[in-house]
């Protein structure tokens, strides 16, 4: 007996040692989920996270109650039945011992706010030249504790991310400052006018092109971008190899604090004398995506020799190197001579003065330069950048030309690898045949929408464009394609409210004017879309125009009217409908207009012009009649097509009686 007994024992023993052991996963709740969140009011709202598979896992929100297993792929979900907008309450969720409280939950209106740099744009600006108008004022009257604002944090990714990092915060003026103004302005308008909570998520990065905000799968339908799953798939092989050897660099976490780069040593000591053994060669000035460096976002030395007249030779000098992307910290002979580390000066040109007694026959420039987005390095023209004595600046040097560069750190998803010697080196970094970039097909996607597709939301607003202007007769197809890829991947097709780009000089032989165009044609040819027209608070000089608040209302016109049913709202200026030809005269119609046209030339130009079957445009005359216009020209006697506003800095001279500008058009497609 006792013999059983024993053989019992060890086969019980036997068969626990080679029963696989169950994986212990900490019990989590997906990141959307934070203290001072809004969850979407009269849907069903699926609330998920992670745990360890078998696991019970009990939700609690106002009274109810739901239950689920973590299943096998360590996955847990319950779906919230529809609630009516009210609050605050605590969400629960309960897995063994562990308790996720998530505070101060509310129930309102649910919007997501995404696109390039005029959405991400904070209402404190982008100092110091782009900024908000108003903005102090705005900023110390951003009182309103039931508009919630999440800002979904910068992220690339080649494949579909699941967590993101952010969290919801109550809309005061600490919280708002650095918060995107049209997304804030467009949720004041409907707070004001639904009086239910409001929930604006934001996530946008400026700079980036449409099809970076487009998966992958969707995208493969566009012409031009039919292998991008496979681009991508190696893209992600590779960059795989790249990680693994960023983890044996030294890696630094940059903090949002705008006090990190000036602080940022380096061993800067190593990089400003006259060493150039292991450097590689540049012409300045040129953004560095141009040169052998390619897309890269980090830290890159610039060093040049430079032999100064002898009759310099103890005078105080300026240098001028013209506009930086995005920051510098300048030596000479060693001597530091001035910086700027702080975001927002890209576009300032630098000019520092040197001490007459650093000043030699040899002389060695270093410049350390700082770029965290888009294009970096010494940009400007020839022209900007030269040594002059101080008394004398028509004396001067050109220092354009032939330089030295050295990478010695890579900023990447807010970490900076810091390149070292042998394997560490800048020279060992495996290379990719697609850069994981903010510009790189489907990254943002991946990384900083995909990971909200489960979340509901009434719709969203969407302030992009101005990255596609060099291949605007993309953008159409772009455009459609993503919407309906995001609304795929929701499962509802929301509603979709866009800003057309506004006017802004963007240089010889482009033609923003196509962009706008296929931006009309995406609202005409997509269901349940709306655009906004910006002709008449645009900045033909700066891309990033100051006037967010119009934005934000007429986008929010288009939410009032179309979502939530307010009738007597017109949402929308002239769209032109068709045109009738009569005799010398060409007759246009416009929807949104049953009101009335205003006309408002601008120094008696009236931006439309008018061509007969030669195809040659001459400027216009305008005469309201209505709600439709006389279109004519004495050098057109027999016109066949009119444009309005087709250039690229339109400025908008027709408006409809409610004081909304028309939407550029033309009439031909020559």
């Amino acid at each position: 007996m006792k013999r059983a007994i024993f053989f019992i024992i060890i086969s019980i023993l036997l068969l626990i040692i080679s029963c696989p052991k169950k994986e212990i996963k900490s019990f989590e709740i997906a990141p959307v989920f934070s203290d001072n969140m809004v969850l979407q009011r009269n849907m069903e709202v699926k609330v998920w996270g992670w745990g360890s598979p078998g696991d019970k896992v009990v939700v609690e929100i106002a009274g109810q109650s739901y239950e689920t297993v973590v299943n096998k792929n360590g996955e847990w979900s319950v779906n919230l039945n529809r609630m009516k907008e009210g609050g605050p309450f605590v969400l629960k969720a309960f897995c063994g011992k562990d308790t996720i409280s998530v505070k101060n939950v509310m129930i309102g209106e649910v919007w997501l706010c995404s696109g390039q740099s005029n959405m991400e744009m904070p209402l404190i600006g982008f100092p110091p030249k782009d900024t908000i108008k108003n903005a102090q004022e705005e900023i110390k009257n951003a009182d309103y504790p039931e508009i919630r604002l999440l800002t979904v944090n910068r992220h690339v990714s080649f494949a579909h991310e699941y967590k993101f990092s952010g969290q919801w915060k109550v809309c005061n003026p600490e919280n708002v400052r650095n918060f995107s103004a049209t997304a804030y302005f467009f949720g004041r308008e409907l707070y004001e006018n639904l009086g239910v909570p409001i929930g604006l998520i934001s996530s946008s990065w400026g700079g980036t092109p449409i099809e970076a905000w487009t998966g992958a799968n969707c995208l493969s339908s566009v012409e031009g971008f039919e292998d991008i799953v496979d681009r991508i798939e190696k893209g992600s092989n590779e960059y795989f190899v790249l990680k693994n050897w960023w983890e044996k660099l030294k890696k630094i976490n940059v903090p949002s604090d705008d006090t990190f780069w000036a602080n940022l040593d380096l061993n800067y000591e190593l990089y400003i004398d006259e060493k150039t053994e292991g450097w590689y060669e540049i012409d300045l000035p040129t953004l560095w995506e141009s040169s052998d460096l390619g897309e890269f976002d980090g830290v890159v030395w610039f060093k040049k020799i430079v032999n100064l007249p002898s009759e310099w030779m103890g005078k105080k000098l300026v240098i001028e190197l013209g506009p930086i992307d995005d920051m510098d910290r300048t030596f000479f002979n060693g001597f530091e001579i001035g910086r700027i580390e702080k975001m927002g000066y890209w576009q300032e040109k630098r000019r520092y003065e040197i001490p007459a007694d650093i000043v030699r026959k040899n002389n060695v420039i270093a410049v350390r330069v700082i770029d965290t987005r888009g294009g970096g390095g010494i940009y400007g023209s020839k022209e900007d950048m030269k040594i002059y004595p101080l008394d004398n600046p028509n004396d001067y040097i050109s220092i354009s030309g032939a330089w030295y560069y050295k990478p010695v750190a890579e900023f990447v998803n807010n970490t900076l690898y810091v390149f070292g010697k042998g394997d560490k080196s800048f020279e060992s970094r495996p290379k990719l045949t697609l850069n994981l970039t903010p510009y790189t097909p489907s990254t943002l996607f991946n990384g900083m929408i995909y990971p909200l597709v489960r979340f509901p939301i009434r719709g969203v607003i969407w302030y992009q464009g101005e990255s596609n202007v060099g291949n605007a007769s993309k953008y159409f197809s772009l455009f459609s394609t993503m919407i309906n890829c995001w609304r795929k991947f929701w499962g509802y097709d929301f509603p979709f409210y866009f800003v057309q780009i506004a006017p802004y000089n963007y240089g010889g032989g482009s033609q923003s004017q196509l962009l706008r165009e296929a931006q009309l044609k995406t609202m005409l040819a997509v269901e349940n879309t709306g655009m906004v027209v910006t002709t008449d608070i645009g900045d033909d000089e700066n891309i990033h125009p100051a006037n967010k608040q119009d934005v934000g209302k007429r986008l929010a016109l288009w939410a009032l009217a179309k979502t939530y049913g307010f009738m007597d709202i017109v949402c929308s200026g002239p769209i032109y409908e068709r045109i009738e030809i009569e005799g010398d005269k060409i007759r246009v119609f416009f929807k949104y207009a049953r009101n009335g046209l205003i006309y408002k030339p601008e120094d008696g130009k009236s931006y439309f012009q008018i061509a007969g079957e030669n195809r040659v445009f001459y400027p216009a005359e305008v005469k309201v009649e209505g709600n439709t216009l006389i279109v004519f020209s004495d050098k057109v006697k027999n016109p066949v097509a009119v444009r309005y506003g087709w250039c690229n800095t339109p400025h908008a001279t027709i408006f409809n009686k409610e004081g909304l500008p028309a939407s550029p058009f033309r009439t031909d497609s020559w």
